[in-house]
């Protein structure tokens, strides 16, 4: 469906903004590095083959991902790109992997033998990248043994395999210059002790927040993830475009006597003569409970507070001296309504979580609806 008539609750994606906010990360990081557009968790809820459409005409160099699953999805959507497995993969999957001509991290010896056992039986060539720890703490080579594990890898790896890039991540880039600095200066030292690290290999650190500090750290490639989606990739870095608007239609309207309660456990009573609407959207499609009594929503352009605790499938706002709401308005929970906006991450703070989780947490009973924004 490509409107929302007839539904109760959706997310509009606005792809132009996708795109300009892409292209705010080459204009910071260098418009000659490549990027690798992160696209994982179903493009950060927003639908993985949507961004991919989205973003490919921009010509990134390849597609971050991270599950093999995830990179057959993409190769069954016919991203001819490479595509970039970044986290640990399951053993049984390694021939999956290089049959599909996926690209796999790895983090130990046992990986590098593994992948190699799987080249050989397909007889295919295979891209590899190694990920070095320094100090993200989730996977990879530890940096300060970096000669030893280096000479392993070359060891175990057969003809058939490619050392194709090497990469960190960044754990506070979106905070902390000091602690990136660190990181950066730490994979640097590891680099500098494997001696058979093949010359053409491609070094990759920056997420969001690194890209955006400028070209320091853009190595020979960055991977933005959550600027792209319209997230702040952290303090004092330039804010992206909004991209996703969370909307729901008014399902009911009541006056509410002073003493009536709402929701689940009573946590508001009416203090007046009040009015509130029913929203057609609750937790079950990804709105955070704990926005109840103290998130809002939009209506008219005007922002009006969520009363009570958020059920699995309605929310209640409290409409008290709007004229004209009835059943059938389209509410905002993200997004912007007239001259009123609600940002992603204002609904992350006060959830009090990350924007990241907001997108990914939207569920699959909200349908995407994609709007071209930019005549593209």
């Amino acid at each position: 469906m490509s409107t929302s008539e007839g539904l109760r609750a959706w997310v509009e994606v606005r792809g132009g903004a996708i795109r300009r906010n892409l292209e705010r990360i080459r204009q910071a990081a260098g418009t000659e590095v490549p990027v690798i557009p992160m696209v994982k968790a179903d493009g950060y809820g927003l639908g993985m083959e949507d961004v991919v459409d989205c973003v490919d005409p921009l010509t990134p160099w390849a597609y971050g991902v991270a599950t093999i699953a995830e990179g057959l999805r993409l190769r069954d959507h016919g991203v001819q790109r490479p595509v970039l497995v970044l986290t640990p993969a399951i053993p049984e999957r390694y021939g999956d992997a290089v049959a599909a001509g996926l690209t796999l991290s790895l983090s130990d010896l046992e990986a590098v033998e593994r992948l190699n056992r799987a080249a050989e039986a397909a007889e295919r060539d295979v891209d590899f990248h190694v990920e070095i720890d320094t100090g993200m703490g989730r996977a990879g080579f530890a940096w300060q043994d970096a000669s030893a594990w280096g000479e392993g890898v070359v060891a175990r790896a057969g003809p058939r395999l490619n050392w194709q890039g090497c990469f960190t991540h960044f754990h506070s880039a979106d905070s902390d210059d000091a602690s990136t600095r660190e990181q950066w200066e730490r994979l640097a030292a590891a680099l500098s002790k494997v001696s058979a690290i093949p010359t053409s290999c491609m070094v990759h650190v920056c997420n969001s927040g690194g890209a955006l500090r400028g070209p320091e750290f853009a190595a020979d490639a960055v991977r933005p993830g959550i600027f792209l989606y319209g997230g702040r990739a952290g303090a004092g870095l330039p804010d992206p475009e909004p991209v996703a608007s969370v909307r729901a239609r008014v399902t009911f309207v009541r006056d509410a006597n002073p003493g009536t309660t709402v929701g689940y456990g009573t946590t508001y009573t009416a203090g007046r003569e009040e009015r509130w609407a029913t929203l057609g959207m609750g937790y079950g499609d990804g709105l955070p409970r704990s926005l109840g009594n103290c998130g809002h929503a939009l209506l008219g352009g005007v922002r009006v507070p969520i009363i009570g605790r958020i059920s699995m499938d309605t929310t209640v706002v409290d409409i008290t001296g709007i004229e004209n709401v009835n059943v059938g308005d389209v509410a905002t929970l993200i997004g912007r309504d007239g001259d009123a906006t609600i940002l992603l991450d204002e609904v992350a703070g006060q959830a009090g979580t990350i924007g990241y989780e907001i997108l990914t947490g939207l569920t699959s009973r909200l349908p995407r609806i994609w709007i071209d924004d930019d005549g593209s």
